[in-house]
């Protein structure tokens, strides 16, 4: 019989592969190195913008990075605690429009902010625009080719699909476990076809619908199990319709095809990034020290043998994942917030 641990070592057919890890955790509230990461976003040109949630309580870390896929540093902007163009308190997901303007939802800010890709601020939307005021906890965001919005408000149950201008084209959703119910959704995704999935977060499942809102499909339900979730976070759509999920509260990525049936399961196999080996070259203690240890505990003592406990003790499986996001190349990104790094594999 196959436990949960091993289900995580063992799959169908293999859809995703490891390829590299990027991010270094670091407690500096400027500089190179992550603290709670919890999206990434690409511009046209490929360049990657990490979200750090940072320490919300002190404003510590708060902040959006711009890197490479090869890791060269190029800069940040933003910062905690505060209400002015440049400041998020507790910022969410990030996507970029057809031009090139970056989206970021704040939940705690009630708002989603814009900017372009140096970090100049453009706009903020979200304020007495949407239907029945203004925006209740915005998590979840997503852009389709026409540069429409769709925005997941978690405290609310709803989806609203706004202009570019931040106005309410149409909203769906309510409280509930029915069909186009929610319970506290968070994550958002657009298909190549216009399909949003909503990544329903304490119904543990992905509810799948059509431009206008109207309901299609229902993917998973709670559980440890193939296909099954626990509070999924995040989700994302490629080309071939292939579906793949942060599956949050069991520490673990599922890949689903196009009408929901179990492909992988993706537990984490992160390698140093670049950023780290060259800390350790230059703190030679943390480097014996590292050597001297065993990060790779496969056998833990039955009470610790949970989601949480396995990835909080063992160093390259997933602890934390809590966003999944595509780039131009069909490589998946997979941000951990706990683990402060973003595991990156290549699609089929």
């Amino acid at each position: 019989m196959k436990t949960w641990f091993d289900r995580g070592r063992l799959g169908a057919k293999v859809t995703a592969r490891y390829v590299k890890t990027i991010g270094l955790k670091t407690n500096q509230p400027r500089g190179r190195g992550f603290l709670y990461p919890y999206d990434v976003a690409f511009a046209s040109d490929g360049q990657i913008y990490a979200l750090n949630r940072g320490r919300v309580s002190q404003g510590l870390g708060t902040r959006i990075q711009m890197f490479t896929y090869d890791e060269e540093w190029l800069g940040e902007f933003g910062e905690g605690k505060g209400t002015g163009p440049s400041n998020f308190q507790l910022p969410v997901s990030m996507a970029f429009n057809s031009k090139d303007l970056l989206h970021i939802s704040d939940e705690g800010l009630g708002e989603i902010k814009i900017f372009d890709r140096v970090g100049n601020p453009v706009a903020q939307l979200g304020k007495d625009r949407v239907e029945g005021g203004s925006l209740k906890a915005p998590t979840g965001l997503a852009i389709d080719s026409d540069d429409n919005l769709y925005v997941v408000e978690r405290d609310s149950n709803r989806v609203h699909k706004l202009t570019p201008d931040g106005e309410t084209i149409l909203t769906w959703g309510e409280e509930g476990d029915g069909k186009g119910q929610f319970d506290m959704p968070w994550g958002v995704a657009i298909d190549s076809e216009g399909f949003v999935y909503v990544a329903d977060w304490r119904n543990d499942r992905i509810q799948k619908f059509t431009p206008e809102g109207e309901f299609c499909a229902s993917f998973g339900e709670s559980g440890t199990g193939e296909g099954q979730f626990h509070r999924p976070s995040s989700v994302a759509v490629d080309a071939r319709g292939t579906i793949y999920i942060t599956d949050w509260g069991n520490e673990r990525v599922q890949v689903l095809g196009p009408d929901g049936e179990f492909k992988q399961m993706l537990r984490g196999e992160a390698t140093l990034s670049k950023w780290a080996e060259q800390w350790l070259d230059v703190n030679r203690d943390e480097l014996s020290a590292r050597n001297g240890s065993d990060l790779r505990i496969e056998h833990l003592p039955q009470h610790l043998r949970t989601p949480y406990q396995i990835g909080a003790q063992t160093e390259h499986l997933f602890w934390g994942p809590v966003s999944a996001k595509l780039d131009g190349e069909h490589r998946l990104y997979v941000s951990e917030h706990s683990r402060a790094r973003i595991q990156i594999y290549a699609t089929n």
